[in-house]
């Protein structure tokens, strides 16, 4: 029998889907290099719905050490490479990305 696999639940401060996917797409790219983590099992929740769960990206197996990195249900081919984000749904529509506190 193998050991359990431990979920994190990492709460936001985000109100938006879209934000929720822009920074979690921000932390598999700057922590990918940590092989603890499993970012392509990534879902996201609403607070009080955690057991409603969106899942964000593919993940459909390309080789033996790559996976997609489009999003869950994309169209066309899968893709070892992410799709990128334009610059309003990086900013959640504002012209600018919003200031940090």
């Amino acid at each position: 029998m193998t050991a359990p696999r431990w979920i994190i639940h990492l709460p936001t401060t985000l109100t938006s889907l879209d934000g929720a996917v822009i920074l979690a797409t921000a932390l598999r790219d700057s922590l990918s290099h940590v092989t603890a983590i499993d970012f392509g099992e990534t879902t996201l929740s609403e607070e009080d719905s955690q057991f409603l769960r969106t899942r964000i990206w593919c993940d459909a197996r390309l080789d033996v050490a790559v996976r997609c990195r489009r999003r869950d249900g994309h169209a066309g081919p899968c893709s070892p490479a992410g799709e990128e984000l334009s610059p309003i749904a990086a900013t959640g529509g504002a012209e600018e990305a919003p200031p940090v506190a």
